[in-house]
């Protein structure tokens, strides 16, 4: 592939490199506030979060944490890992792989939400449905799992993301097949909706694990 070597070694580079520039071009502090504020309200006081591709924490990890929130964040990027420990203290953070079998955050029915924004689009797509498959039980009964995923099916290279000197990977099915390997998985889909981007864009899932 173009970009060179391993696509999770492409992604993890890309993400090292792109880090500050990302948060300031998409605007991290109001990005996804009406999503992270309904979340919120769904989960239970002190209830635990899972935010499975990170970033640098802003915005996930300081809003969910802001209402009181135990949240852990797992990120592939060293420099990510490394801002999100600095910008969101009271929040955990761990550099990890999170399609790696080794990657356990916590024993089955820990959290009471999953979420991963714009973070299962960079991970192969056969070991995608796995991931999910995990996050059916990790959540608790009625738990909730929030995910941004591809909306058309799409596998691609830039070579320099954002103008920072180093390729980035992506690689997605279409809406209805995550619709289908989310339910897979144990989790009732809520709410599906279309979130535009450019000339494209991409599907929000809300769903629940079986009570």
């Amino acid at each position: 592939m173009t970009g060179g070597g391993d696509p999770r070694d492409v992604v993890r580079r890309g993400y090292d490199a792109v880090s500050v520039r990302y948060d300031e071009a998409y605007g991290a502090e109001g990005k996804y506030r009406a999503w992270l504020g309904e979340l919120g309200r769904c989960v239970p006081p002190r209830g635990a979060v899972l935010d499975l591709g990170c970033g640098s924490g802003v915005p996930v990890a300081r809003a969910l944490t802001a209402r009181g929130l135990r949240v852990t964040g797992a990120d592939i990027s060293d420099v990510q890992i490394r801002r999100a420990r600095q910008q969101v203290p009271d929040a955990e953070f761990v550099r990890a792989d999170i399609t790696d079998p080794a990657f356990v955050p916590g024993e089955d029915a820990t959290f009471d939400a999953v979420v991963s924004l714009y973070a299962l689009i960079h991970l192969p797509l056969d070991e995608q449905p796995r991931l999910l498959a995990r996050v059916g039980r990790w959540l608790r009964p009625g738990g909730w799992f929030v995910a941004t995923t591809g909306h058309r099916a799409w596998t691609g290279v830039e070579e320099d993301w954002l103008g920072a000197g180093a390729p980035m990977w992506w690689s997605h099915a279409d809406a209805a097949t995550y619709r289908r390997w989310i339910t897979e998985a144990g989790l009732i889909v809520e709410r599906e909706e279309f979130v535009p981007e450019g000339e494209s864009g991409h599907a929000l899932f809300w769903a629940r694990r079986r009570s």
